[in-house]
């Protein structure tokens, strides 16, 4: 399926630069007066081509900037313009830009319809749209200049993160590829829910998803993780002191790369729904979040038996338990929160709620209950037609809307490890089988992330591309950009990251057949290997299989290399191990067949099974999911297959 070949990390850029097809810029544009093609630019702009030559970055640059321009996206701007070459960034006001000639490059940054960004953007058009931009770069010799101009505060930022990739090096400078965009979410709710059972995400590793999320162009952090008591078990509680300070600086810091902190408090497996002081309980909260500048919440009910009440108060104000009884009491408390808390209070947004009935498009009681009573404004997570779909179709998404009456935000289980089938897997499949369109039938995804969240970056780096433009969206280019962006751009390291990536690209389901299938380039290779060999031509096809073992073999040291983030390779530690046994084995293995004498073929023999004995002692440490130390499961189904198959060709020889 994915074709692991250098041409894919072609026109990389570093720094964290994501990558994408060339084929995404105006063909025309980039065929004209023999210009180059512009760089790979994720996620996928709705429009972008060429406008030009290319803007030297001069050594002294000036921002063009006031007191409407977004100050995330200024401090981005300049960091990105010093990492590039300048090394002098001067803020200057619009009145106060240096006469034209001087070729120093200029850089105008704030809202669209500045007249002086609007006259640097030409015919460059700009979106009506929440969140978008249009950008212009121009390289006239005597006048290079560029043009970042946002619809909203976000539209400048996410203006920033595509020049950023539009950065190239020539010879001995940098250069800003002359192009020219319009550009904007086709989904408003784009970005992860931190919705998993098992360890949570450490202080620091969120931080640093924030930075992530404002890369890819997500808006939207669910902080609801299971095992937090304070989350679930211990809502009713405040947190201490120290929790709250760390969520205070997360919450600055999602703001500062323009990503929605969004606190979950799911509070129904212990609730009285008509309990006054339960209520006030969780407005307050919702009040210490709110005070730390969240503005954003959800009230997940997923998870919970409504075959029991939590007090007898419930069953007199609502009924006996079941579906009816339980959509009335949830919709009875998520008005009231929406009503006299939400509505209340400045900047919130609506509020978001997961029901009990999540993943399926079977119309119940309960559903009957909540589209009827629920608040319009009340934002309906649906997780597809099970827990963990293997498509999502526009269809169903009709379907689901129609249940709750509503377009339904969709919480996407895809890559979370935290249920049996998953044991000892990382999920490194790209993000796919969501149908083209979706943006015409959802209010947004968030994709649940592993309990490894550097590993997770794969697949959010997906979803985030999905949803910025689910049309033009391909799982088979997506998924070598974000190998490159974990490798920093180095294409050593991105083929590296792929060759390990298709070993750990099994995507289960909750039951027996996977939606994803494990080591399709692997399994491709070995099919090859034996129909070349059954056919005599056993040199060639010995010689072919062994220099890919030889890559499985050697891609944890390139991983291990410096190049690729750290923390995905501390999540992926004992993967990596494994990977380097198992690939060891296979090299070995395939000498054995080809070895001409039969005792050095057993013998080769011998030393493949011990390496795979080795393989399988490996255990995953430290043990962050709830499946504990188990076995990290390598290529498992193929390569091992591959092992059984050969040693039995080998004691045939």
């Amino acid at each position: 399926m994915f074709a692991i070949a250098s041409t894919m990390v072609l026109g990389v850029l570093p720094h964290g630069a994501s990558a994408q097809a060339a084929g995404v810029a105006d063909a025309a544009g980039a065929a004209s007066a023999g210009a180059r093609p512009l760089p790979p630019v994720s996620p996928t702009p709705q429009s972008i081509s060429r406008s030009g030559e290319d803007a030297t970055v001069t050594g002294r640059v000036f921002v063009v900037a006031d007191d409407r321009t977004d100050a995330a996206a200024r401090d981005r701007l300049i960091r990105e313009l010093k990492r590039h070459g300048a090394a002098r960034v001067d803020i200057v006001s619009p009145g106060n830009v240096p006469p034209a000639g001087a070729g120093l490059l200029t850089v105008r940054l704030g809202p669209a319809e500045r007249p002086d960004i609007a006259n640097a953007l030409g015919d460059t058009a700009v979106p009506d749209h929440a969140e978008g931009y249009a950008l212009r770069v121009s390289g006239h010799p005597s006048h290079p200049q560029i043009a970042l101009g946002g619809v909203d505060a976000t539209g400048q930022f996410y203006a920033v993160q595509t020049l950023r990739q539009l950065f190239q090096r020539q010879d001995d400078d940098w250069t800003v590829a002359g192009a020219q965009a319009g550009d904007f979410p086709s989904m408003p709710l784009r970005g992860t829910i931190e919705g998993f059972y098992g360890k949570p995400w450490t202080h620091a590793e969120r931080l640093d998803q924030m930075d992530f999320y404002g890369d890819v162009k997500a808006n939207t952090y669910i902080y609801a993780p299971k095992d937090d008591p304070y989350h679930r078990d211990k809502w009713r509680d405040a947190y201490p002191t120290d929790k709250l300070a760390e969520l205070g600086e997360l919450v600055n810091r999602a703001t500062a790369n323009h990503v929605r902190f969004t606190f979950a408090v799911s509070p129904g497996g212990s609730i009285c729904y008509s309990d006054p002081d339960d209520r006030k309980a969780l407005k307050a909260k919702l009040q210490a979040l709110y005070d730390l500048g969240t503005r954003s919440f959800s009230i997940p009910l997923d998870d919970i038996s409504y075959t029991k009440w939590n007090c007898a108060a419930d069953q007199a104000a609502y009924g006996q338990p079941g579906r009816t009884a339980a959509a009335k009491a949830q919709v009875d408390l998520l008005n009231d929160l929406q009503r006299n808390f939400i509505a209340t209070h400045e900047d919130a947004r609506p509020l978001q709620m997961v029901p009990t009935e999540y993943g399926d498009l079977t119309d119940t009681s309960y559903k009957q209950t909540m589209r009827a009573t629920l608040d319009p404004a009340v934002v309906v997570m649906w997780t597809g037609t099970d827990v963990v779909p293997p498509t999502i179709t526009n269809d169903q998404a009709d379907g689901a809307s129609k249940l709750f009456g509503r377009k339904v935000f969709v919480w996407d289980n895809y890559p979370v490890n935290d249920y049996g089938n998953t044991s000892g897997r990382l999920l490194l499949a790209p993000y796919d089988k969501r149908e083209a369109g979706l943006s015409g039938h959802l209010s947004g995804i968030v994709a649940n992330p592993m309990n490894q969240p550097y590993a997770s970056k794969v697949a959010v780096f997906g979803a985030a591309d999905f949803t910025w433009n689910d049309i033009a969206y391909d799982a088979r280019t997506s998924w070598p950009r974000a190998m490159a962006y974990l490798a920093g751009g180095d294409p050593q390291a991105t083929e590296a990251l792929l060759v390990f990536g298709d070993l750990e690209h099994m995507a289960p389901t909750f039951g027996a057949t996977p939606w994803q299938r494990q080591a399709p380039e692997l399994a491709r290779r070995i099919a090859a290997f034996w129909a070349d060999w059954n056919a005599g031509r056993r040199t060639e096809a010995l010689t072919d299989l062994r220099a890919y073992a030889e890559r499985i073999e050697q891609a944890p040291a390139v991983i291990r290399g410096g190049a690729v983030e750290q923390g995905f390779t501390t999540d992926a530690a004992s993967w990596l191990d494994a990977t380097a046994l198992w690939g060891k084995a296979m090299v070995t293995m395939v000498d054995a067949l080809g070895a001409q004498d039969a005792g050095q073929a057993q013998k080769l023999l011998e030393e493949s099974k011990s390496l795979q004995t080795q393989a399988r002692a490996v255990r995953v440490v430290p043990a962050r999911n709830t499946w504990g130390s188990v076995r990290p499961k390598v290529g498992d189904g193929v390569l091992d297959t591959f092992l059984a198959a050969a040693s039995a060709e080998v004691g045939k020889e």
